[in-house]
Parts: C-alpha cells; structure tokens; sequence
C-alpha cells in the first residue's frame, strides 16, 4: 500500500502525458481546408449558370415544335418536325437534364454544408471526385451539342446534291429554337470547364 502512494507523482505523469498527447494527436487528425470565399462564389456562380443553361437548352429544345408546308416539284408537301424524331436533339435533352439535376445536387449540398457553417471542400478525395464529375458532364454535354448542331445545320443548308432543300425556310421556329437550344448547351459546357479549373485550383489549396 505504502509502496502505491509514494507513486502518485508517477501516476499525475502518467494522466498529464496522455492529456498532453492528445491534443498534439488530434491536431494533425482534423484536417480543414482552408476557407476560401473567392473561391466558393465562383463554384457557386458556376455551378449555377451551368444549371441555368442546362434547363434553358432543355426547355427550348422541348417547344421546338412546328407545323409547315413545302412545294418540291409543284407538290405541296406538309411537314412536321419536332425534336424527338431525331436521336442527335433528344441526346441533347436527355444529357441537358442530367447535367442539370448533377448541377443542382452540387448547389444544394454547398448550401447544406452552408447552414451546417462548415467549409465546402473538406478532402482531397472530395475535390477528384468533383473534378472527375465535372469533366465526364461537361464532355457529354459538348458531345451532345455537336451531334445537335450537326442535325441543325443540316436542316438549314439541305442537302446539296439530291432535291432536299432549306427546311429552315418553311419551319424557322423549329431551326431558331433548336439552334438557341444548342448555343445553351455550349455555355453550360463552358462553365461546366470553368468549374473543373476551380477544381483543380481547390487541389493546389489543399
């Protein structure tokens, strides 16, 4: 017994140096990065034109709708054109929708994380994944623009070598909506891009 108290200088060692330690380990465990303002305006502003975009090149493909006539040969011929009957236009809608609910699922997690007061990068691994979402979105959005204006400027010039000609001519509101619809979809690439390049901005930070 008498040999137990004469430690008690040992065991108040013993209770300071994991108190001590603790917080020397607990410092390095609880990484933040650092807060950054600038730098989350522009992955909201971003994130939101390209969802802006995206709902805009969606909503305008959709009404591109129209009834018309054309004369080939003395025959009057009714046309209809609407944008599903072409696979290129309803890939446009299809990726525009997609990339605009990925947009806004990014939106309402940063201001999740902004009632929570907590900063909006945490990881390094949060960042790639971003990143890695970022340019997979902005890549099928480019692609489906092009295959789009590809249809769309068809329609406008005709086919050169055969009797097809301008649809454009009897349907201007179907080829003005369509080619509004593509132009959406080119910004909301680019600031899809932008949104990669604050990405890797992020990555430097951390």
């Amino acid at each position: 017994m008498a040999s137990y108290g004469n430690g008690q200088n040992g065991s108040e060692l013993g209770i300071q140096k994991p108190a001590m330690g603790s917080n020397t380990v607990l410092e390095p465990t609880t990484s933040v990065a650092p807060r950054c303002p600038r730098l989350d305006l522009a992955m909201v502003v971003t994130r939101a034109a390209a969802l802006l975009m995206a709902l805009l090149s969606m909503s305008l493909m959709i009404s591109a709708k129209q009834r018309g006539s054309l004369i080939i040969f003395g025959i009057e011929i009714t046309l209809y054109a609407n944008w599903s009957f072409s696979d290129s236009l309803e890939f446009l809608v299809g990726i525009s929708a997609a990339v605009a609910a990925y947009s806004l699922a990014q939106l309402l997690l940063i201001a999740h994380k902004a009632l929570k007061k907590i900063p909006v990068v945490l990881t390094r691994r949060y960042v790639w994944m971003l990143l890695a979402g970022d340019q997979v979105f902005a890549y099928a959005m480019m692609s489906a623009g092009s295959a789009a204006a590809a249809v769309a400027n068809l329609n406008r010039t005709g086919i050169q070598h055969t009797a097809l000609p301008n649809f454009c001519k009897p349907l201007p509101r179907f080829c003005d909506l369509s080619a509004a619809s593509i132009a959406c979809a080119f910004i909301s690439c680019s600031f899809l891009a932008a949104s990669t390049i604050i990405d890797v901005i992020w990555l430097s930070n951390l």
